[in-house]
């Protein structure tokens, strides 16, 4: 982006430092290792099925310890344990068993929330089974917000890996990647803003993908559900929206510089009047989404066709926007949206109008 502190880093889930990578807009993808809701302890009846204990009983092991005995855990056999308790039983256990299967299984989502956080090795081993397919089969089918979260935040950390991982586990044109995409769709319409936040947070770990992660995306209904969100969520989820459509308008890059554009992504998305949106969070007073603000003022005032990008940027007052910053004790967010009045609203600015 404009200069080399818009750097992405992936939040470490344990620490605050970060891997840098350059295939997003101003981070790359963000594992997220929460706690579970805290409502205690569930007591299990004792002729309950072990599987059923399993599942309690790993995810004490992996919450509540800094170094949880994820390696051992592993090699004891316990992702065949947690893929069997996330399927689904027969119809009559279904029927008879509904509720405390669903229990079941958002303890079991809960484990593999903090396996795919802890451990490179346990994703690995995670996405090879058949977890991200059950996942994917309870977010279209559940309407349990306990159980919804912990899916949710699975599937944005497995998706949070390398490039390969991610390719392998969302592969554009299966079955599998259109189901995924659907399901976020649904949590996109939710009344729950927590899971428009969540799935937000998940599309903005694909869209830091591939060119092809980034059109499966652009071309689903999912891109009017974020652009209407950008100018009308809570503050917190519009912050996670604009990563998303930040994301879908740079190329995975390698090496220093700034990110190459995909054009027909950032002309369709200013056109569907995002810039509005990015301008408002340049004013926040939060420093991280300020600074994805101007990141993505930064692309249009490079990279909208004909020179047209300062125009657009000052018909929403972006330049006032910017001039807040010409004094600000942020040194990194000084720097940037200075040198982008500089170099794109200078003496010459308007000259040829």
């Amino acid at each position: 982006m404009a200069d080399d502190s818009s750097t992405s880093h992936r939040r470490d889930p344990i620490k605050s430092s970060g891997k840098e990578r350059r295939e997003s807009l101003v981070r790359a993808k963000r594992l997220c290792r929460v706690g579970a809701t805290g409502d205690g302890d569930v007591p299990v009846e004792e002729n309950d099925m072990l599987t059923d204990k399993a599942g309690f009983l790993l995810d004490a092991q992996t919450s509540s310890s800094e170094f949880p005995p994820v390696e051992a855990a592993l090699k004891a056999g316990a992702i065949p344990l947690l893929v069997q308790c996330l399927s689904f039983g027969s119809p009559d256990e279904q029927l008879l068993e509904a509720a405390w299967d669903e229990e079941v299984a958002t303890e079991v989502a809960w484990v593999v929330v903090y396996l795919s956080a802890l451990s490179n090795f346990a994703t690995g081993v995670l996405v090879k089974s058949d977890v991200l397919h059950l996942l994917v089969e309870r977010l279209a089918t559940s309407n349990s917000l306990q159980l919804l979260i912990p899916v949710l935040r699975s599937l944005g950390n497995l998706v949070a890996g390398d490039s390969h991982t991610t390719s392998t586990i969302l592969v554009p044109g299966h079955e599998i990647t259109d189901g995924v995409i659907k399901v976020l769709v649904k949590c996109l319409k939710s009344d729950h803003r927590v899971l428009k936040k969540e799935a937000s947070w998940v599309l903005s770990n694909i869209a830091a993908g591939s060119i092809e992660h980034k059109q499966m995306i652009y071309s689903s209904e999912a891109v009017a559900l974020l652009l209407r969100l950008l100018s009308t969520a809570p503050f917190d989820i519009r912050k996670e929206v604009a990563y998303v459509l930040g994301n879908l308008c740079v190329a995975p890059t390698v090496g220093e510089g700034k990110p190459n554009l995909v054009e027909d992504h950032l002309v369709s998305l200013v056109q569907g009047g995002c810039l509005s949106g990015f301008i408002d969070l340049v004013r926040s007073a939060d420093i991280e989404a300020a600074r994805l603000g101007l990141q993505f003022t930064e692309l249009v005032l490079r990279g909208i066709p004909n020179g047209d990008g300062p125009k657009l940027v000052e018909q929403e007052d972006g330049i006032d926007a910017m001039e807040r910053y010409q004094f600000h004790e942020n040194e990194d967010l000084r720097n940037m949206a200075n040198g982008l009045v500089d170099k794109y609203f200078g003496e010459d600015y308007g000259i040829d109008e």
